[in-house]
């Protein structure tokens, strides 16, 4: 059987086909020379022919079935429900349709939800941004969207992050549309905070992975400055950024304080202007990623394995990979800009 055949078998042809059918046999053509013809089963001309002679036409007719149990009227109150609060549960919904006098089921609910285009989806979590912050996100943005690929690949990027030994990331969903993930009301806010298994500082640039050091006890400024004492220049010297490297670091307290500034300071090292709530800009948030997945499958048992691992993994980060998501800049600040400085894909 051929291709358009098995096709025809499982959609209804269209009126015009049915009316072609339905001349060829008037003319006093066979079914099987009409299927032939036309490159229609012999069993769908059949069908067709048989049901013009019963009812004397060929559109298509009114099904019998259960008649819809959601009314229209009740789907587009729905939809609206979820325009107000794309957060709303399955639950809330049903008694929104219960209060409209809808006797539909949660499955009927979000089948016609379905019909809408809605789905329900795990909330993104993204930074919480004022009005401030986003300007200065797109100040940022047009500014550096001017910088040559050279001048990024001499930026030194850093951050810190925690891994737990055993790790449950909440979820929450959300109603929303494909390619609507990122819009404010489709996400959860979060603000950065430390804690954790382990605590660690990591640093590369576009020539690869570089120092990754464990952090002993509560983090802060001096101990931050101890650790771009011990760290910082060394790991320059091996990725060959030379003295004149750019130093990326968030807007986090320990890092803006006065000891760790005069550090910097002392020291001649330039700093990139970070706005702040921006981890979607910095490339190592991806490579944080990358490092908890592959720590995960390696299953450490305990906290001295999960550090020796963690050590393991971000030396084996392959160098076209760092290559490639400092590359992926440019795009992140267009990113913002489309955004108009809200939260972006990234």
């Amino acid at each position: 059987m051929s291709e358009q055949m098995r096709i025809m078998r499982s959609k209804e042809l269209p009126k015009e086909l049915r009316d072609r059918i339905v001349a060829r046999h008037r003319s006093g053509q066979g079914y099987k020379r009409i299927s032939a013809a036309l490159k229609v089963p012999k069993s769908t001309v059949a069908s067709i022919i048989l049901k013009w002679k019963k009812f004397g036409t060929t559109r298509t007719l009114p099904r019998p079935g259960r008649p819809a149990k959601l009314s229209n009227r009740g789907r587009r109150a729905l939809v609206r429900e979820i325009k107000k609060n794309p957060k709303i549960t399955v639950a809330e919904l049903q008694r929104c349709s219960r209060e409209m006098g809808e006797s539909s089921t949660k499955s009927t609910n979000t089948a016609a939800l379905h019909q809408s285009g809605l789905y329900g989806r795990v909330a993104r979590r993204k930074p919480l941004l004022s009005a401030r912050h986003m300007k200065a996100r797109l100040e940022f943005a047009k500014k550096h969207m001017k910088d040559s690929q050279t001048t990024r690949n001499k930026i030194f990027w850093s951050d810190e992050t925690k891994i737990e030994l055993f790790g449950v990331n909440s979820k929450r969903y959300v109603w929303r549309k494909p390619g609507t993930a990122h819009h404010l009301p489709n996400t959860i806010s979060t603000v950065k905070h430390g804690g954790g298994s382990i605590m660690l500082w990591g640093c590369f640039s576009a020539a690869g992975t570089e120092r990754l050091v464990a952090i002993e006890g509560k983090m802060n400024a001096a101990k931050y400055r101890d650790i771009l004492e011990e760290n910082l220049f060394q790991s320059a010297q091996e990725l060959r950024l030379g003295r004149r490297f750019t130093f990326q670091q968030d807007n986090d307290p320990k890092h803006t304080a006065k000891i760790t500034k005069e550090w910097l300071r002392n020291n001649s090292v330039t700093i990139l202007d970070w706005p702040n709530q921006s981890p979607d800009l910095n490339p190592i948030e991806h490579l944080w990623r990358d490092l908890k997945m592959a720590v995960h499958q390696r299953s450490p048992s305990n906290l001295t394995e999960l550090e020796r691992i963690c050590k393991e993994e971000w030396q084996r980060i392959p160098k076209s990979r760092c290559e490639k998501l400092v590359a992926s800049f440019p795009r992140r600040l267009m990113a913002v800009l489309a955004q108009k400085g809200a939260s972006t894909q990234y």
